[in-house]
């Protein structure tokens, strides 16, 4: 086994390893297919060992792969580490800031605040990615995350900046057409759309005594934009952050009596980068602004 190795090859192993396919992992790092297979073919030759089963679905990683991922990720920690210290070296608030939201915090809440934070600091750049994986933090895919979950890892600062609350809305097209529930069990009567494998509107409704199976919801989705376009289209009631549904004028509050607990939402950034002043610059914005956009 050559120790020699090239970290290139690593990287384009990771990529095939998240993608589960040349092509997902060669979009995900601007290369060309032929190339991510040439760097897989001789990572595999120089550390003498099978990483991939090709399949007609993909790559799909044998053993020894799943093996080796934690101290590649650990070899991509440490390049990113490295990568950020020799950035922070410069004190020009100035580049590009990775942000990680969930869907509907990256798709509806953070827009028009990166209007106002393009107008405040035009040198900087903003990547942003839509994802629910804590992980992105964790492996340094990203810079600053917005959560609603605080992370217990050491090497994190988290930061509460806010709630988010949740009511009851619907379109008023169902409205016109259903009628308006006036109390809780009215919904028994009523289109409600549902959650699939997220059991948290079923045990809400069993805590006002009215146990409900899946078969209740005329359409279930875990898809948190798939949820919010379903009753905008106006396909039920929906139980949605009120900060998304207050973005469409058509789309009417209902049921203030239902006390849904509101979600906390964290700032989180990794320890050492919070003194970068680009980094630092976003962070500080964020800290400001999305608690008056809620």
């Amino acid at each position: 086994m050559n120790n020699q190795f090239d970290w290139t090859l690593v990287r384009s192993f990771l990529a095939a390893l998240e993608h589960g396919s040349l092509l997902g992992a060669a979009r995900a790092l601007h290369a060309s297919q032929p190339t991510l297979g040439r760097h897989i073919t001789e990572l595999e030759s120089q550390l003498g060992v099978v990483l991939f089963e090709r399949t007609g679905r993909g790559l799909l990683p044998t053993a020894t792969a799943l093996r080796l991922a934690d101290s590649a990720r650990a070899m991509e920690a440490g390049a990113d580490q490295l990568a950020r210290q020799v950035s922070g070296a410069d004190t020009r608030v100035s580049g590009t800031v990775r942000i990680t939201a969930s869907q509907p915090v990256a798709c509806v809440l953070l827009p028009p605040l990166l209007v106002r934070m393009r107008q405040a600091l035009p040198d900087v750049q903003v990547e942003l990615v839509a994802s629910n994986a804590i992980s992105n933090l964790l492996r340094r895919e990203a810079d600053i995350a917005l959560r609603m979950v605080r992370p217990d890892q050491a090497s994190l600062v988290a930061k509460r900046i806010g709630q988010v609350t949740v009511g009851a809305w619907a379109h008023r097209d169902y409205l016109r057409r259903r009628g308006t529930p006036r109390q809780p069990m009215d919904l028994l009567t009523h289109e409600v759309v549902g959650t699939d494998r997220d059991d948290t509107i079923r045990r809400g409704f069993a805590r006002f005594g009215f146990p409900v199976g899946p078969e209740t919801f005329g359409l279930r989705t875990d898809d948190l934009m798939a949820y919010w376009a379903a009753v905008r289209a106006g396909l039920g009631v929906g139980f949605i952050a009120d900060y998304m549904a207050r973005t469409d004028n058509e789309v009417q509050p209902l049921l203030p009596m239902i006390k849904i607990p509101p979600l906390p939402i964290w700032l989180t950034v990794h320890r050492e980068i919070r003194t970068n002043p680009r980094i630092r610059a976003v962070y500080d914005f964020l800290a400001d602004a999305v608690p008056k956009a809620l």
